[in-house]
């Protein structure tokens, strides 16, 4: 293990986040908060000490990285950040339990949504931004956004690419890693802009406009409301649920579109699948909420925003869906497992995993009719090695062995079935609400600091997909290899 680059790197990643605290304390500056503007400040020095002083012990690294040395560097940045990261709700006094602090940041960078607060609208301005502002930050990547503003001394960056972007496979779009995490910023930032200027033509306040977008495009799902969007307008709600769709394509399709090769966008087996997916599940929805609300368009309306937020794993909500029939909220706790596009902001086990792994299934089954055909397992034409199968295989595995070790675990609080298992696959794909006491109307505030914890680990866990953190754990990367004499 190269340590000094990894500590290197950390160090880089803290003075990056001393500086985003400074968009939050404008905000609290802007309104007068005063609270805000100490708490952010401080956080911000913190931040900017603790990284001149790691990249000050690791002057002369050597710029060496292989795979663990990236998956560490994203393991550790991430747990650093969401720590110093939960100082300014700490500090502020406006979430005075640390761990609360702590899942509550964990929660906005991984782009989760799951809330401690009970009533949200008591926040202030500035502390409702950085938590909206965290969605963005992780919903493409601290270290992409590093990549994509700091020249990495490495030619090896894409290790830390692969542990930060979600999927099976991750590629470069161009030659260069740098301009790839270029590329993948600056169509983040124009879609995030695209749907800014929408919800401000639909009359939503401009602060308004902000955090929902910034927690649409991260597909986090953080509200400002106690009732999340259920108060806006249907339009600004329409707008909301288009975009979380969008930011839960592959950021790959929209540089194809860019380069016009429509074609190639038409024929991605991943983007169809995944429209299937939402057309069916909301027209369901749809015909069993009917009842409800007694026509079929504000039927249509409620579903569909469900659906895209349930499956985008952003976790905005415009109806108590606790309320809504056996059916219903079945077809959404599915839709908490499947999860958006592989190379987008959403969570899940992607549409690409499931395609892959249903595509194999039937490949088995066919040998067992066939068993002198050789058959592949390919999507859009390309033929898949047995590393990615082997892969997708073994991640499928160990997913369900932490959703099971999660459940376990919290089911120590003694609260009911239905709200542990919702609150634990919600925490592991980052989808945010779940059923019962953690539904849309509830929140995490009756998780003991232990249960808390293991939420906020398992966040985390599933953000970054498992194996990053598992080999950054691992004590034989730490331990330096014994010369042979």
């Amino acid at each position: 293990m190269n340590r000094r680059i990894v500590i290197y790197m950390v160090g880089q990643i803290m003075r990056l986040e001393s500086a985003l605290l400074l968009l939050p304390m404008a905000v609290a500056i802007t309104y007068r908060e005063f609270h805000g503007i100490a708490a952010f400040g401080f956080t911000a020095a913190v931040a900017f000490l603790i990284g001149m002083t790691l990249i000050g012990m690791t002057k002369k690294h050597d710029k060496v990285m292989f795979a663990r040395e990236g998956f560490s560097i994203v393991t550790l940045a991430w747990i650093l950040l969401s720590l110093v990261g939960a100082l300014p709700f700490y500090l502020s006094g406006e979430i005075p339990n640390f761990c609360n602090a702590f899942f509550e940041t964990v929660s906005g960078f991984t782009t989760t949504g799951a809330s401690i607060l009970d009533n949200v609208e008591v926040m202030s301005k500035g502390m409702l931004f950085w938590r909206s502002f965290t969605h963005w930050i992780g919903g493409m990547g601290i270290l992409v956004l590093m990549m994509a503003i700091i020249p990495t001394e490495s030619g090896r960056s894409m290790h830390m690419m692969r542990a930060e972007m979600p999927g099976p496979v991750v590629g470069k779009l161009v030659p260069k890693i740098r301009d790839t995490a270029k590329i993948l910023y600056i169509i983040y930032l124009v879609l995030t802009a695209i749907e800014f200027v929408f919800l401000l033509i639909g009359g939503m306040p401009v602060f308004d406009s902000l955090v929902h977008t910034l927690g649409t495009a991260g597909t986090g799902g953080f509200g400002i409301k106690a009732d999340s969007i259920a108060s806006y307008s249907p339009y600004l709600q329409w707008v909301i649920a288009v975009f979380m769709v969008v930011f839960s394509v592959n950021f790959n399709l929209f540089y194809l579109l860019l380069l016009k090769r429509f074609e190639l966008v038409l024929k991605n087996t991943e983007l169809w699948f995944f429209i299937t997916v939402i057309a069916i599940s909301t027209l369901m929805i749809s015909f069993s909420i009917m009842p409800i609300y007694g026509n079929y368009g504000d039927s249509l309306r409620y579903s569909f925003f469900q659906v895209s937020s349930v499956i985008s794993t952003t976790g905005y909500s415009t109806a108590d869906f606790n309320m809504w029939p056996s059916l219903a909220k079945n077809i959404l706790f599915i839709l908490m497992f499947v999860g958006g596009c592989a190379g987008s902001t959403a969570g899940g086990i992607k549409i690409s995993r499931i395609i892959i792994m249903l595509k194999a299934v039937y490949n088995n089954i066919k040998q067992q009719y066939h068993s002198r055909s050789v058959s592949t397992v390919s999507i859009d034409g390309k033929a898949l090695d047995q590393m990615t199968l082997s892969r997708v295989t073994n991640y499928f595995i160990v997913y369900m062995l932490l959703n099971v070790a999660v459940f376990l675990l919290i089911s120590f609080e003694q609260w009911d079935f239905e709200t542990n298992l919702t609150a634990t696959v919600s925490c592991i794909n980052n989808v945010g609400p779940g059923f019962s006491k953690v539904g849309p109307a509830g929140s995490y505030s009756g998780y003991s600091d232990f249960s808390t914890i293991v939420l906020s680990l398992a966040m985390l866990f599933g953000r970054l997909e498992i194996f990053p953190i598992l080999l950054a754990i691992n004590p034989g990367n730490w331990i330096r290899p014994r010369k042979l004499r």
